[in-house]
């Protein structure tokens, strides 16, 4: 019985170890940047903000162009689209 278990073990031991082999790095590794090279250009400061106005301007081409005036609030959301595109074209500017 002991050797039976053993012999189980040492068989799942085998199956489990090459089955699920150790993760190496198939990519060679990332190159040092060089002194005196050039470097990449920095990534956008806020791609949110920048998100946020187009999907803010994609939903007023919606509202504009819909079919109906959603109960009356339409044009309040145009309005408040308007400001809020606006604010955040401002804040833009202000982190520069």
């Amino acid at each position: 019985m002991k050797n039976w278990l053993i012999g189980v073990l040492a068989i799942l031991t085998l199956v489990f170890t090459l089955t699920f082999p150790t993760a190496a790095s198939a990519a060679p590794p990332a190159p040092k940047p060089q002194p005196g090279a050039a470097a990449s250009p920095t990534p956008e400061p806020h791609p949110e903000i920048r998100d946020a106005i187009a999907a803010l301007q994609r939903a007023r081409e919606h509202l504009n162009h819909a079919a109906h005036d959603f109960g009356g609030h339409r044009a309040d959301a145009l309005r408040a689209s308007d400001e809020a595109i606006r604010q955040l074209k401002i804040c833009l500017e202000y982190d520069r």
